[in-house]
């Protein structure tokens, strides 16, 4: 009995968030193996090799930074784990999806040092799927779990940015 009521305290998402990201990038280059088309000169990489390396950084920080806090609200990040606690501090002052947003990033860096268009596409697409399959889930089990709490969060802070 004590697993299924486990089972019952979590979001429901089986599939990890993170293979969203990758297989959006996978697809991506698959695509621009069939069909490949670069983002820049050879003259410019300097410039989308240095956008890259920020891109990845920035989203590797902010990623580092959202599971910091939640170990420190001493709750698991993985969403199909039940919940103990409202991460409300740190990024999640500005966004209430900083993991994900931190793992766009690095797959728009990824995509800009590959030089390919194809991945850099499929970004938005998982950010769509991401918040149509995942993050709706979550929202409607941390309203469900939180309540009020949760509500006056969401009024505050937005989904993304």
């Amino acid at each position: 009995m004590p697993e299924d009521s486990t089972q019952q305290d979590s979001t429901g998402i089986r599939f990890p968030p993170p293979l969203y990201y990758l297989s959006g990038l996978v697809v991506g280059y698959g695509v621009h193996w069939l069909y490949p088309i670069k983002l820049s000169r050879p003259e410019h990489l300097v410039i989308i090799y240095t956008f890259g390396i920020i891109w990845i950084l920035f989203g590797v920080l902010l990623t580092g930074w959202s599971l910091l806090t939640f170990r420190m609200s001493g709750t698991s990040p993985n969403p199909a784990r039940a919940t103990s606690a409202l991460a409300l501090q740190g990024p999640y002052t500005l966004s209430r999806n900083p993991i994900y947003l931190g793992m766009a990033m690095v797959c728009v860096g990824i995509s800009l040092l590959a030089n390919m268009l194809w991945p850099l596409l499929s970004v938005p697409v998982v950010v769509v799927i991401v918040d149509r399959v995942v993050i709706r889930k979550e929202e409607r089990y941390l309203e469900t779990k939180f309540g009020d709490e949760y509500q006056q969060y969401k009024k505050r802070v937005r989904r993304w940015v």
